[in-house]
This record gives C-alpha cells, sequence and structure tokens, in this order.
C-alpha cells in the first residue's frame, strides 16, 4: 500500500486528497520506485487547476520529479535492477504516471539514475528545471559565447537553471527580477548582470548591458502584457522562448517590431527533448556531467515533509522561492 495524493476536481490547494492505494507490481518497461523526495513544479499547480497542456482526467495523480529506491522492475527493464538510487525525468503523461505518493511507477524511459555526489533532495530538484532551459537553450538555440540570454523570473528553479546553463555554454546571463531584494542571491548563483524590472527600465538596462545591440534570447515563462518589452531589448533576428503563462494577462504580439527585427517567437516545451529517446539521452548526459563538474547544481529554496502538501502548494502560489520547493518522506 502506499499513501498518494489525488485530487477528483479542479481547484485550489484544497482539492488535494490522501488516499491509501495499491500499488501493481511494475508492468514491461515499468519500475517502481519508493519514494525518498519529490520535486515540486509550476505546472503542478496549472494541472491541478486544469490548465496545463493536456487535459486532466479525474481521479488524478500530480508530479513530475521524484528520488528514491527501486522497489521492484518490470520485464524487458534491463538497466535496472532493486536497491538503485534514482530518479524521475520529466517524459510522461500525468494522466498515466505521477510522483505524489510514498510508492509510485513510472517508465524505464523516464528513470535515471543520480550521480552519487547528489542527495535525494538534489535529485528530485534536477531533471524538470535543468532540462526545460537545455532543451531551449542548447538544444534548440545552440546558445553559445557572445550570446545574451534574457531569463525573466529568475529567482524560480527553471530561472536559475537558465543562468546556470547559459553560463556553462558560454553565454552572459542576464536576470530579470521585480525588486532588487533578490540581486545579490541572483548574483550568487551566476547571474552576469541583474535587472529589477519595477526599479529600472529593462529594455535600457539590456542596451545598456550589451553596448546597444541587443540580447540574442529570451527565455520568458511569464508572458502577459510587459511581452513587448522582451522583444524591445531583443537584437535582430533575436529569439523569444514562452514556456509558461504566470501572467494571467492577454500577451500582445508587436508585430510591426518583430517584422522590423525579423524576430522569431518560439512556444516551448521540455517535451522537446523528453519526448524523443535520442534528444533526452543526450540531455540527461549533459546535464550529469554539468552535475560532477560542478558547472550547474540544484539550489533548494525549502524542503517540506509529504503531510504538508496542501500548504506546499498555498507556498507555490506566493511565487516568493528562490529556486526549487522539495518535499521528503
Amino acid at each position: 500500500m502506499s499513501r498518494t495524493i489525488k485530487f477528483a476536481l479542479a481547484g485550489g490547494p484544497g482539492v488535494l486528497e490522501f488516499i491509501d492505494m495499491e500499488v501493481p507490481a511494475p508492468g514491461p518497461h515499468e519500475i517502481r520506485i519508493r519514494v525518498k523526495a519529490i520535486g515540486i513544479n509550476r505546472a503542478d499547480s496549472m494541472w491541478r487547476n486544469d490548465k496545463y497542456t493536456e487535459r486532466v482526467r479525474f481521479p488524478a495523480g500530480l508530479g513530475y520529479d521524484a528520488a528514491g529506491i527501486v522497489d521492484a522492475v518490470g520485464k524487458d527493464v534491463s538497466d535496472f535492477a532493486i536497491g538503485d538510487a534514482v530518479s524521475t525525468v520529466p517524459a510522461f503523461s500525468l494522466n498515466k504516471y505521477f510522483t505524489y505518493g510514498e510508492v509510485i511507477l513510472a517508465p524505464d524511459h523516464a528513470v535515471v539514475k543520480h550521480p552519487d555526489s547528489l542527495s535525494f533532495v538534489e535529485a528530485a530538484s534536477v531533471w524538470m528545471m535543468f532540462l526545460t532551459a537545455y532543451g531551449a537553450l542548447v538544444f534548440d538555440a545552440q546558445v553559445q559565447a557572445r550570446d545574451f540570454v534574457i531569463i525573466p523570473a529568475a529567482s524560480s528553479s527553471v530561472g536559475l537553471a537558465a543562468i546556470q546553463i547559459a553560463n556553462y555554454a558560454g553565454a552572459t546571463p542576464i536576470a530579470l527580477t521585480r525588486t532588487s531584494d533578490k540581486t545579490k542571491r541572483l548574483r550568487e548563483a551566476g547571474a552576469a548582470h541583474v535587472v529589477a524590472t519595477q526599479e529600472q527600465d529593462m529594455v535600457a538596462e539590456v542596451m545598456r548591458i550589451t553596448n546597444g545591440h541587443g540580447a540574442r534570447l529570451a527565455f520568458d515563462p511569464v508572458g502577459g502584457a510587459d511581452f513587448p518589452k522582451l522583444i524591445a531589448a531583443l537584437t535582430n533576428q533575436g529569439i523569444a522562448y514562452i514556456y509558461g503563462a504566470l501572467s494571467e494577462d492577454d500577451t500582445p504580439i508587436p508585430v510591426l517590431e518583430m517584422i522590423r527585427k525579423m524576430t522569431t517567437i518560439k512556444g516551448y516545451s521540455i517535451r522537446l527533448v523528453t519526448g524523443d529517446d535520442a534528444r533526452r539521452k543526450v540531455a540527461v548526459e549533459y546535464v550529469t556531467k554539468g552535475l560532477a563538474s560542478g558547472a550547474l547544481r540544484p539550489i533548494i529554496d525549502r524542503i517540506f515533509k509529504f503531510d504538508d502538501m496542501v500548504n506546499v502548494h498555498r507556498y507555490l502560489e506566493n511565487s516568493g522561492q528562490f529556486g526549487k520547493i522539495v518535499v521528503t518522506l
């Protein structure tokens, strides 16, 4: 039996329910994991509200990120054995698999052995944040030295990962944050420049930093009314990736500005790399090497207990965290 969290209707954190359920033996190409830590993502909140990229089938589970010990392996699983320390990669439908439970099933293609240097808490925080940033910046944009990368919501887990990925690739990250309260911590996390958007003219600051050329990339989880400012801060033929919708406002598209600059706007999802076997393997190897070298490191905001999951979701939705929220079991 496993104590598991599910929800039977969309809504606020209060819809989350603890239930006891039997987790079956793993089927072909499945692994059963006894969970030690769960990474919390903004996607979990969107899924709970049925406002994600996939519609929810109720009753539903939640969660992409977890770390733990292999409890059983199914037929045709060859790379894992009982007792292995592993973590999950976001490469599955939440309508089929989930990580909010004491014991979970996962497809073997979405399970990796994490480096010995990582704790379970750190391992549960790695894959969503770093693979999301890797897919846009490295795989798709092929970011390199001399590139400037604008990173809105820079204190989020993915924002901090994007700062590190940009540095790892030799580029220059420009972190955006609402106020200057987090400037020191963002610099310590690797941001070459920090712009407080409620206190400074973001476009003017980016132009100053880039000697009037603008940034090549923007990696945006926000959208909303300020999105045209990101386009204005890009260089000629720059690329704006939009991978989230933290703002509930409409996102205007500055058509004439885009025509003048020949700007590209790309809707982006981690599925670009995790949805393909070959791409996922390369991405995992890239992040693993970065972790081993110390160039990449998970930044943990706060650790909660599994019993506190409702309050965890309330904390998540306050958007005040700096790094990854993790729950331990």
